[in-house]
């Protein structure tokens, strides 16, 4: 027998999580379904060497809550879990740049700038927004960089989503009057993006769903969205377990919906849909998919004195140009796992081309290279640095045989040989005594990977321009929202937790009280 909610929100990251909460407050019957598990401080791997804790692989019978996607055109990061993103992501809350309020799709529906503003300044409270208190040895060469560039003044310890109390010393709620969680102050341990086993980061099971659930609504996880049916004026949303192999369907009752599984997930699903019990949706789905215009390059250092992993997860940022944003990044002490999927990083028009120029890169100096595949502890030594832009790159996404696949656009496509990143990686491993290496799907196939996939449900003033209105519904359907990395509809040119966030609060906020 079908149960009966008032909202059933699919996913449990930034979109759902807040949409969770929102409607709670409101007086509506809310239901969370997340495919991912439940985590706790303790369930979370000590480094990302614990593969089956830390990724989400199902088929392996890998439980954790970080999931690799590799497609054609563009590698992808992403989380799954209660939580989804904020489990995995690098606490880092920046507000974009006047650019992503003034393009892409969305553009022309407000004034973006303006109406948004109340919305971040709420979602940074809710969220913890603290600026960073120290810098340590990936940041202080970060600004060194800057200095050797005449951008010190551009360099910034950034806001972030921690909890910067006495270290390890554990207190009350110290965010909502007493109603959230106690936390720990955070240790500096750098091992933020493989899971906070400290209670220091302000994950989403700490504050939105934390509240949300004090209100009545219930979080399903481990139960995957495979139909939703339009029944007149209400829904019903179909699922199976997403752990157990063979498993018993579940139908739930719903009078509205909110798609909230992150680009991969909600993408993938209306896809479905529009094929099936949804016709009415827009045609655009999958279209305006974008990267950030991102590159991600390692730098494994071979400088003894000094400790990469020490701090949290990005500590420091320098804005490079009016378009640009680089941050340093760092993983935890034992966090190895990224050594056996990286090689120097190279360039090329072909993968022929690609390959001999790899082995003229390790050939000038084999002994050097030689050492960093022997380096003892990979995630002590190895910064990362993230290069973003609001410069705009777009693919998109369509059904395939075995999920989603990706098609570009000459013109538009991202790149994974970005000139200014490449520099940049290049000074600072200079300063680290390091080499530059990236994924071998960039360096062999010259496929970039992204941590921040946005786009694919976009906001436009017509289903002929995109899948929801400004407001967030649903083009052809009552009562139906998308409040995820999917809704977004400009490149940000920053980490982009905190828009989705701000404009989910947005949005939440113009459904009505239940009456």
């Amino acid at each position: 027998m079908n149960r009966s909610f008032d909202y059933i929100i699919i996913g449990s990251g930034f979109g759902g999580s807040v949409s969770a909460l929102r409607l709670s407050e409101k007086g509506y019957k809310v239901a969370v379904i997340e495919k991912g598990r439940w985590f706790s401080s303790g369930d979370f791997p000590k480094t990302n060497m614990q593969l089956k804790k830390w990724l989400w692989l199902p088929r392996l019978n890998f439980f954790g809550f970080f999931k690799l996607t590799f497609l054609r055109h563009i590698g992808i990061l992403s989380g799954v879990g209660v939580g989804g993103g904020s489990l995995v992501y690098a606490n880092t809350l920046p507000v974009p740049k006047d650019a992503f309020y003034h393009t892409g799709s969305w553009h022309n529906l407000l004034d973006w700038e303006k109406e948004l503003k109340p919305y971040y300044a709420l979602a940074r409270r809710m969220l913890g927004a603290t600026a960073v208190p120290k810098v340590f040895d990936a940041d202080k060469a970060l600004y060194e960089v800057a200095r050797d560039i005449n951008r010190e003044k551009q360099f910034e310890l950034p806001e972030v989503a921690v909890y910067f109390g006495k270290p390890g010393e554990e207190t009350e709620d110290p965010y909502f009057n007493g109603d959230g969680p106690p936390r720990k102050g955070c240790i500096y341990c750098g091992a933020c993006m493989t899971g906070c086993r400290h209670d220091a980061k302000n994950t989403l099971d700490k504050n939105y769903l934390y509240l949300a659930q004090a209100l009545g609504a219930e979080i399903i996880a481990e139960q995957e969205v495979i139909d939703v049916l339009h029944n007149g004026k209400s829904y019903e949303v179909i699922t199976r377990n997403s752990i157990k192999k063979k498993s018993q369907k579940h139908g739930y009752d719903t009078k509205g919906v909110i798609f909230s599984g992150g680009v991969l997930g909600t993408v993938k699903l209306l896809h479905k849909l529009k094929k099936s019990s949804l016709p009415n949706l827009s045609n655009c789905i999958g279209q305006d998919v974008r990267t950030n215009n991102e590159s991600l390059i390692g730098v494994p250092s071979l400088d003894k004195e000094r400790n990469f992993s020490e701090g949290v997860a990005i500590g420091s940022l320098v804005h490079t140009d009016a378009d640009s944003h680089w941050e340093a990044v760092r993983y935890g002490k034992g966090s190895t796992f990224w050594k056996f999927l990286m090689l120097p990083q190279t360039k090329g028009s072909n993968i022929i081309s690609r390959i001999g120029n790899l082995f003229l890169t390790v050939l000038k100096n084999p002994l050097r290279h030689l050492r960093i595949l022997f380096l003892r502890d990979f995630g002590n030594k190895s910064p990362i640095l993230l290069f973003m832009q609001d410069v705009e790159s777009r693919i998109s996404l369509e059904p395939g045989t075995l999920g989603l696949k990706s098609k570009v656009n000459k013109e538009s496509k991202p790149k994974a040989d970005l000139p200014e990143a490449k520099d940049l990686a290049n000074k600072y491993a200079r300063k680290v005594n390091g080499e530059p290496y990236v994924t071998p799907t960039e360096s062999l196939l010259g496929i970039p990977t992204t941590a921040h996939i946005l786009g694919g449900a976009v906001m436009a003033n017509s289903p002929e321009k995109g899948v929801i209105d400004e407001n967030n519904q649903v083009f052809g359907y009552d009562n139906m929202y998308v409040c995820d990395g999917s809704m977004i509809s400009a490149n940000p040119g920053v980490n982009p937790s905190l828009s989705i966030t701000a404009i989910t609060e947005r949005a939440m906020a113009q459904i009505p009280n239940k009456l």
